[in-house]
């Protein structure tokens, strides 16, 4: 049997999933890994996130054996874009295989938790995978062993390991923490705030209190019998079928289907181009090119490296460094080791790890993939070899690329970089030698984002014999993809240079024929940036040459004048301009000891769990049997009547069950989707779609993939016909009156006679505009929800959302049924950050709707392009200011005109014009006045997003003073400091939140944090910086925040089972925020005023938050706004209050008798008395205590690249008050997290549409929120425990929000740098005095940066060079 078993290949697909075997005869080839172990497995630690490889949420570890080199390879995948196929004979691991919490936590899950580096959660697992992965690979390295319960993975391995992960919640300093303290070569002292260890403890004793590692115990074992299972060659299902050919013979056979009987073939190697081109499925037959020995082999010669087209990139980054690694490096080596380091930026590790080389290639070549890769082979003369039916060639990568597209019978066998060869000629003095430098400008400087533009040149030079000039032999100058068809070489400038001595003059004339040359197609974005760009990279390569014409070694350029000779056989390192570590920095806080266990910096309730996977979110809840999944057929057009909707005819067969409309709505229900107090929204248009992503029709299929194809085909006709235009900007709204009203208890309140401190002022600016646009919340789970039809016409749903109760009305409503009928079910929720308040609601009652009518459970995820389209976000708006003020820069007055884009339906906006003005008025205007009107448009209706309307406000108040400033020619933060309230000007702006004079702690804020923060010193350093760098210039900003909030009725619910643990019910939701953790403390805190012997601590292990179900308790209300945790505290409070009135009595009978009691015996003689162990309650905030202030400020220091707009955030430094802490781990994640938002909506996030509103950036490869490597490389954050207040919750503050509106430091900080940049091309051009009244926008993006710098500085500077050849020009010594 054993014999037949190794002739016969098998017919199944067998692999295991942590160690678990599974075998398959009919499988689907268009079914992801993500797919199967979410649908067909009880492992849920793997998540989608985005669906297209781009945020790491469903990473899993992929474990293949290599018979011939008899060993295990270990590498991280994305399990979205891995077909299910391809894994036979793999085992996967997930992050609950690496430890759980049946057979034990990994020191990964149980260090991420201790270092509090979990909030929402979602995202934790794939992260724990990334960080394993790199550790296993780290142990199977000949470096020394480590020591005791450390990796032998370097610290920079460890925190680069999830470079490719987005989390929306931590801020990622927490994670990358817990990931250095595996590395040897880590400094404890570096790593921040955790549950291990205290302040002062020495190196050995933390080591101690860290959960140990120990790879032998912590590895995974590959499963034996895999060794033994031989290759699938070919795999059918009813429809498809998958074949994996060893030999390029298979292979042309099977291509030749295509011709034959017209079958659709799929060619793949690993899949990853779906993340991009979204190709999902109508394929006949799936070709996995994989087992074909020949396509991945790499082989190396004397002529070069061939590497096969089916190698990794990972793999081809690996071999092209092991040449670097000897001691004499030739310029060819320095070459493939420049390669190997852009290759390494291109996408994210676990992309890299599956994703070909040959893939890359063959995307560009066919579908003009902006792809870095081929643009760097370009540049070294690389070869191809084509397998054309049954023909084979070689062709030049350029000939490759100018080809027509390959057609399906045309496969890539192998890319070959060739040799540089110098002839023999050459060889005598001077000496030749090749350059070599790649270049690329993207979002993100470590990958897992496109670049705007990339470029590489390959240049041979020699000294001159009677000159220190450098002569260009010959060059290859290559440019990637933008506004052309692929990657292109500048022949004419290449032409222009050959035998040409450089110089500023030759240099000139090469850029401007390069601008000539290099002309992007008409509709290309940013085409002035990236033609920018490309003159940069030419400048910045040349420009070594000629200001240093020695500084080269080994064909590395020196950014520094240093005197280095042409040198040979030197091994040199190559340094990356990312420094080693991507994030440090000091947390500062206090633990409070008056009313433990609360103030104590306990780790985050269910943190481990979170890690491993186990944490149940809604779409983690196994399908109920008949389960059905539904899809949002949206509205393309801004306003237009829908005639009909027709599905594509593939989808109007099986699978497809019904297409939900407004016509299903029961009778007596209402089409409401939202149930909102300031307007309903309604589930679908019912005649006219009033916005794009309008909700038009739900398609409800058997899976949620079919579902999604089947709405995605959905054909809809459309009709123009009787409608006026759409309003698509506010000054439309403006001149059509659409407006919402604004209730007037939400109506802001003015300060002051405008008029007379108008007439006070020694300046004015008159009608200044600003505007800002929308931000995504790109929470990481989308918006989810599960209803399950009951007995008696009542219906149970499991909801994502922050508002329950919201659900609970709306979903009632929409079925018209009681609201007894109904029952929410929220357990978790993975981020919301506001956007699960109104579109929560309607995902649910869709949901809700399909399965009453079905009469079957149906379940939605809301893949995240639709999410993106329909979520609104937050409130773009234009602003309008007149400002007068004194000449020492005191402002007297602030008159302000703000249209804000609403959207089409009201939603929650009406609060957003006194959040806003709450915000501005954290500095004293004198007096104050505003006209504000919510526009009514159609677009997608905007909703809250963490500080609705307070970012916005705060950043305006920043604006203001920076514009008062440069007016005024004075220091910026003189003039903020002038400006800060006294206690009397605060009373007066903030009339009812004030508090007393000993809680106005901005002041002693704003002093502290200059100390802290070296403020004044650092102001010095930035200047003498600024002074001797050309290219790159810093600048620094000091920001204070004053942010109001106001708590709402909160119920709370505890009761106390016989055994003496404690069960709680709170209305708040646990978004990630901490809720749970600092409401178990308080109900510890407050349990403990029984005095039973052994309580308090102890009582905090009893205690289990559970989730929040609307039949239970009611009433729950609106998880936002920041104050949700604290009063979910206090209405458990008054709970346990109620519990211990009734509890004390008998306490202190059974003293009496027994002299001591344990809390166990207490309950226990309760139950047997029957006292009542449940109490419920409802906090409702007195005036006195509804409403106060949160004081902050941040200090922070940026780098900008005067050539590219790249903006480096060097350090940031924070101080924020807290009152007395609840939780001050939980504070400072929320502080950290919070800023890095705010840091992606000042800096990076563009949420652009086009002219309709149809949003335009649709998923990661085009919408990017910060990663690890976009934050501040320093980041101090300083907890300040101020004073009592007795009409807080045990003088608590809020923390989730405010810090958010510090990130405008920032900004701030960049404006100063780019001021710098325009005061020094004004220079080169003899111009006095900058224009430093110009506006930053926001995001200020790198062409944002870089357009404010000047497009054209290049020219500009050679202008001036080649003007002051003979004058002294040590002013601006170049330095890049």
């Amino acid at each position: 049997m054993v014999m037949e078993m190794e002739v016969k290949a098998p017919t199944s697909l067998i692999f295991c999933v942590n160690g678990e075997r599974f075998e398959l005869s009919d499988v689907d080839p268009s079914t992801t890994l993500l797919e199967f172990l979410r649908t067909q497995t009880h492992f849920k630690s793997v998540k989608l996130g985005c669906g297209e490889g781009g945020c790491g949420a469903c990473v899993v570890l992929i474990s293949k054996y290599d018979p011939l080199l008899d060993k295990v390879e270990d590498f991280t995948a994305s399990s979205c874009l891995t077909l299910v196929c391809s894994i036979h004979g793999c085992s996967v691991t997930t992050s609950e295989g690496i430890g759980n919490s049946k057979d034990g936590f990994h020191p990964i899950h149980e260090r991420v938790a201790g270092f509090h580096g979990t909030q929402c959660g979602f995202c934790t697992p794939g992260m724990c995978v990334s960080l394993f992965g790199t550790l296993v690979n780290a142990e199977k390295t000949n470096r020394p062993e480590p020591p005791s319960g450390f990796s032998k993975v370097t610290v920079s391995e460890a925190e680069r390991s999830i470079a490719g992960n987005l989390c929306r919640c931590t801020g990622y300093r927490p994670i990358a923490d817990a990931c250095k303290s595996f590395a040897a070569d880590v400094d404890m002292e570096d790593l921040g705030f955790n549950s291990f260890w205290r302040k002062g403890e020495s190196k050995a004793l933390k080591l101690s209190r860290l959960p140990q590692y120990n790879q032998n115990q912590h590895s995974i074992r590959f499963p034996l019998f895999l060794k033994q299972i031989k290759p699938i060659v070919s795999l059918a299902c009813e429809k498809q079928s998958w074949h994996s050919p060893t030999s390029l013979h298979e292979l042309q056979a099977l291509l030749a289907l295509d011709q034959e009987n017209r079958t659709r073939i799929k060619v793949v190697v690993s899949n990853t181009g779906m993340g991009y081109y979204k190709d999902n499925g109508g394929y006949d037959m799936y070709i996995d090119l994989k087992g074909i020995s020949e396509l991945s082999e790499i082989k190396k010669d004397h002529t070069g490296v061939e590497i096969g087209a089916a190698v990794t990139i990972s793999k081809a980054i690996e071999v092209l460094k092991e040449e670097s690694r000897s001691n004499f490096l030739s310029d060819y080596v320095m070459v493939l080791e420049k390669i190997a380091h852009h290759m390494s930026k291109v996408a994210s590790g676990f992309i890299r790890n599956t994703a070909s080389v040959g893939g890359n290639l063959v995307m560009a070549q066919k579908n003009h993939f902006p792809s870095d890769i081929t643009t760097i082979l370009l540049a070294v003369d690389s070869m191809v070899h084509i397998m054309d039916g049954t023909e084979f060639e070689w062709l030049t990568l350029e000939e490759f690329l100018e080809r027509p597209p390959l057609s399906l019978e045309s496969v890539l066998l192998s890319v070959k970089i060739p040799s540089l060869e110098l002839g023999k000629s050459e060889s005598l003095e001077p000496r030749s030698r090749f350059l070599f430098e790649t270049y690329r400008a993207a979002p993100r400087p470590l990958g897992n984002a496109l670049p705007y533009l990339n470029a590489a040149f390959l240049v041979k030079v020699s000294q001159c014999k009677d000159s220190s000039g450098t002569m260009v032999d010959s060059c290859r100058l290559c440019f990637g993809a933008f506004g052309t068809r692929h990657a292109i070489r500048a022949k004419g400038v290449e032409e222009f240079l050959a035998g040409k001595m450089l110089s500023f003059s030759i240099l000139y004339d090469a850029i401007t024929l390069l601008t000539d040359t290099l002309v992007p197609k008409d509709g290309t974005s940013i085409s002035a940036y990236r033609s920018s760009l490309a003159v940069s990279f030419v400048f910045q390569f040349f420009n070594s040459l000629i200001e240093s014409p020695k500084g080269i070694t080994n064909g590395y350029l020196n950014d520094h004048s240093k005197d280095f000779e042409f040198k040979e056989n030197q091994k040199l390192v190559y340094h990356d301009k990312v420094p080693t570590l991507l994030s440090c920095g000091k947390q500062v806080l206090e633990a409070g000891t008056e009313y433990q266990p609360i103030g104590e910096p306990i780790m985050k309730s269910g943190a481990a769990l979170q890690a491993s996977g186990e944490a149940v979110f809604v779409d983690d809840i196994p399908s109920p049997k008949n389960c059905l999944h539904g899809a949002y057929i949206y509205s393309a057009k801004p306003l237009a009547r829908v005639k009909s909707i027709k599905l594509g005819p593939e989808f109007q067969l099986d699978g497809v069950i019904d297409v939900i409309s407004s016509k299903d709505i029961p009778s007596g229900g209402q089409n409401i989707g939202a149930k909102i107090r300031f307007g309903n929204e309604p589930l679908f248009a019912e005649e006219i779609a009033r916005c794009v992503g309008d909700r038009l029709a739900f398609v409800v299929a058997d899976t949620q993939k079919l579902a999604d194809m089947a709405a995605n085909s959905a054909i809809v006709d459309y009709s123009l016909e009787n409608l006026e235009p759409p309003i698509l900007t506010v000054e439309d709204a403006v001149s059509r009156s659409s407006f919402f009203q604004i209730p007037p208890f939400l109506t802001p309140t003015q300060v002051g006679d405008v008029p007379k401190g108008m007439a006070e002022a020694d300046h004015k600016i008159l009608s200044a505009e600003l505007k800002l646009e929308s931000q995504y919340y790109f929470y990481m789970e989308t918006n989810t929800a599960l209803a399950v039809p009951d007995e008696d016409n009542c219906i149970a749903v499991y909801s994502s959302s922050q508002a329950p109760e919201y659900v609970h009305s709306t979903v009632a409503r929409c079925l018209g049924i009681p609201e007894n009928n109904v029952r929410i079910i929220t357990r978790r929720v993975g981020g919301g950050f506001g956007g699960k308040v109104s579109k929560a609601a309607a995902a649910a009652t869709s949901c809700a709707l399909a399965a009453q009518k079905l009469r079957r459970p149906v379940r939605m995820y809301v893949n995240r392009k639709t999410d993106m389209i329909m979520a609104g976000g937050r409130h773009p708006m234009k602003i309008t200011y007149s400002v007068g003020f004194k000449n020492n820069g005191k402002i007297t007055a602030l008159e302000l005109e703000i249209l804000i884009n609403a959207g089409i339906y009201a939603d929650v906006s009406a609060i957003i014009p006194r959040n806003m003005i709450g915000a501005l008025k954290k500095y004293d205007w004198g007096t104050l006045s505003f006209d504000i009107k919510l526009c009514k448009t159609n677009h997608p209706s905007r909703s809250a997003m963490r500080g609705p309307g307070d970012v916005q406000g705060s950043y305006i108040a920043e604006a203001i003073i920076e514009k008062v400033a440069a007016t005024l020619s004075m220091d910026v933060d003189s003039v903020r400091t002038i400006n800060l309230h006294t206690y009397s000007s605060l009373k007066a702006f903030y009339d009812h939140s004030s508090g007393e004079p000993h809680e106005y702690t901005m002041p002693s804020i704003w002093t502290s944090l200059a100390v802290s923060a070296n403020y004044e010193l650092r102001v010095e350093m930035v200047k003498d910086f600024n002074r001797v760098n050309t290219w790159k210039k810093r600048g620094i900003s000091r920001v204070p925040v004053m942010y109001e909030v106001n708590l709402r009725t909160t119920p709370g619910k505890v009761s106390i089972f016989s055994d003496g643990s404690v069960v709680v019910e709170v209305g708040g939701i646990e978004l990630g925020q901490g809720l749970w953790t600092k409401v178990k403390q308080m109900v510890a805190y407050a349990l403990s005023g029984v005095q039973c012997d052994g309580s308090g601590d102890d009582l905090l292990d009893k205690v289990r938050v559970v989730q929040s179900d609307t039949v239970s308790l009611i009433q729950g209300g609106l998880t936002a706004g920041s104050t949700t945790s604290e009063s979910s505290c206090e209405a458990v409070r008054l709970s346990c209050n109620v519990l211990v009135e009734r509890l004390k009595p008998l306490r202190g009978k059974l003293q009496k008798e027994m002299g001591s009691v344990k809390w166990e015996t207490l309950i226990l003689q309760a139950y047997s008395q029957s006292v009542n162990l449940s109490a419920s309650s409802l906090y409702v905030p007195n005036n006195n205590s509804s409403s106060y202030i949160n004081y902050g400020a941040a200090v922070s220091e940026v780098e900008i690249d005067l050539l590219t707009g790249e903006t480096r955030v060097l350090q940031t430094d924070i101080i924020y008050d807290c009152g007395q802490s609840l939780n001050p781990a939980v504070d400072l994640g929320q502080i950290e997290g919070s800023f890095i938002q705010g840091l992606g909506f000042f800096m990076l996030e563009e949420y652009q549409t086009n002219l309709d509103g149809f949003v335009l950036v649709d998923g990661t490869w085009n919408y990017k929120i910060p990663t690890l490597d976009t934050i501040p490389q320093k980041f101090n954050v300083q907890i300040l425990n101020s004073e009592h207040h007795q009409q807080r919750v045990l003088s608590s503050k809020a923390s989730g929000e405010p810090p958010l509106l510090l990130a405008a430091s920032v900004h701030c900080a960049t404006r100063a740098a780019a001021k710098e940049a325009k005061k020094q091309i004004l220079s080169w051009s003899n111009l006095e005095g900058p224009d430093s009244t110009f506006e930053l926008e926001v995001p200020a993006t790198m062409p944002v940066v870089k357009e404010l710098c000047g497009l054209d500085i290049v020219e500009t500077y050679l202008k001036w060079k080649m003007g002051s050849k003979y004058r002294n020009s040590t002013q601006y010594p170049v330095k890049f």
